[in-house]
């Protein structure tokens, strides 16, 4: 191909199409819904960090401040965390709305993450947000599309195409040309929205502990470049391959309802109906169940701690749980919250396997339809997507677990056994001990993550520009100048 010849075609894309009456009000209205978009989602964002630190400190203030007490009280007085959003959260939403942000822990069970701002809202929500990421994945094809399907077609009808190619212009030529001049085009909206969201990146205080989020913003970027070359090329091939101008416009508009409307919600539901997965009710039936076959560590009686006390007395050579050397019941109260931990983990772990089994079905179809790439690489770098709530629920559990067993050792530290009441002087530690342990801190997903989680969609972008270029290359033999 010759350079000199697809910067002339380019070129002619970009004047013929800015000479338009529409396509200046056209760039103007969407830079004005990015710029809507960007500063709603940063002032969101700026508002939910500083209630997440208000309340965080409002937790820590009063699990310090809490009295002399017995360190099981404590346990279930229980702690309140909080999940904290990512820098470049305000660029894409993802899944962060419709996911819990507040989770209770304590000992012995493992709550649920609460208060999304789905479950907040007054049920919009469910129509979607405007988010920069929402315009630039949905809406901007649109307008790339309605900018490319005449561009060949119209020299068609216009019979300006034959004179084109007798001149020595090639199919490839022309088509690449033409799709050059029309991703140039689309930068004309996305290269100031990435500034902007570069701007806000930088301004925001948390970036600087989370350096990190200048690679992935990188990496975004580089995405949605590579997302809008493929619709370039998809719109300049269709223009090409149809008859007329209407037949183009007519593919490329039914090319964007199924593949951002209707693809996505199939591949859901079949990828639902394929892995199922159980509801609420089963999962934390299924797990009691085994809770109490394993034992209650509360009940003296209990067959499985009747045993382990019974190994106690024998290894230490006594009659009683008073003559042992620690606190019978903070040891007993140690087993059992381990037990129930590795009950919870492992239907955790497997419900989660389910889940992703689900959400990997759905990123296949991104060899078919490359939104569904982009969608799931923009949430996985702007730390909105599932793995990133994943992770913060396992760091949740992890920090409750600690809480408890602290509690626990603390217990069979400091406390007899020769103790009747929790509300005995003897089993009343210092308040200190709550000030040592340490507070809840939300440490992100390093941006390995993504390549882990998301190779499927980089893998289905990368095919799908090695099959355009394939298209291009044969488009010769296939398409006609009349």
């Amino acid at each position: 191909m010759r350079v000199n010849q697809l910067k002339l075609l380019a070129r002619q894309v970009w004047t013929s199409t800015l000479k338009r009456p529409g396509t200046r009000l056209l760039l103007g209205i969407f830079s004005i819904l990015l710029l809507f978009a960007l500063f709603t989602g940063y002032t969101n964002l700026m508002e939910q960090q500083q209630t997440v630190e208000i309340y965080s400190h409002e937790v820590r203030e009063r699990w310090e401040n809490n009295p002399d007490k017995h360190p099981h009280r404590m346990a279930h007085y229980g702690y309140v965390v909080f999940r904290e959003r990512f820098p470049l959260s305000f660029f894409d939403f993802g899944m962060d709305s419709y996911l819990g942000n507040v989770v209770f822990l304590e000992a012995h069970r493992q709550n649920t993450v609460n208060f999304s701002e789905a479950s907040l809202s007054n049920g919009m929500i469910r129509f979607g947000e405007i988010s920069a990421a929402m315009i630039l994945q949905l809406l901007l094809p649109l307008l790339i599309f309605f900018w490319g399907f005449n561009l060949i077609s119209q020299e068609r009808e216009n019979g300006t195409l034959r004179i084109l190619l007798t001149q020595g212009v090639s199919w490839p030529e022309l088509i690449v040309g033409k799709a050059l001049g029309l991703f140039g085009l689309s930068l004309l909206i996305f290269l100031p929205a990435a500034t902007l969201g570069l701007i806000l990146l930088v301004t925001n205080p948390t970036t600087n502990e989370h350096p990190q989020a200048y690679v992935r913003f990188l990496g975004m970027i580089s995405g949605y470049l590579v997302y809008f070359s493929i619709l370039s090329f998809l719109a300049v091939y269709f223009s090409a391959r149809s008859h007329s101008s209407k037949s183009a416009l007519i593919q490329l508009i039914g090319f964007w309802l199924f593949f951002t409307l209707i693809l996505p919600k199939v591949s859901q539901v079949v990828g639902q109906t394929i892995y199922p997965s159980p509801t609420k009710i089963e999962f934390d039936t299924a797990v009691e169940e085994e809770l109490i076959r394993q034992g209650d560590s509360h009940n003296p009686n209990d067959p499985h701690f009747k045993a382990l006390k019974d190994s106690l007395l024998t290894a230490y050579g006594v009659d009683s749980t008073q003559k042992l050397p620690f606190n019978y019941g903070g040891y007993v109260m140690r087993e059992g919250e381990k037990l129930s931990a590795q009950t919870y983990a492992r239907h955790q772990t497997e419900l989660v396997r389910i889940y992703q089994k689900q959400q990997n079905f759905v990123r296949y179809t991104a060899f078919l339809n490359p939104y569904m790439a982009i969608r799931n690489l923009s949430m996985a770098w702007s730390g909105t997507d599932y793995a990133a709530y994943n992770d913060f629920q396992k760091q949740a559990e992890d920090y409750r677990y600690k809480l408890a067993q602290t509690m626990n050792e603390l217990q069979i530290k400091y406390i007899g056994n020769r103790v009747i009441s929790s509300a005995d002087k003897s089993a009343i530690i210092s308040q200190e001990n709550w000030a040592n342990f340490p507070d809840f801190h939300h440490v992100f997903l390093p941006i390995s993550h993504v390549f882990t989680y998301e190779w499927i969609s980089m893998v289905s972008l990368f095919f799908w520009i090695l099959g355009l270029g394939f298209l291009v290359k044969k488009s010769s033999k296939g398409l006609r100048a009349f």
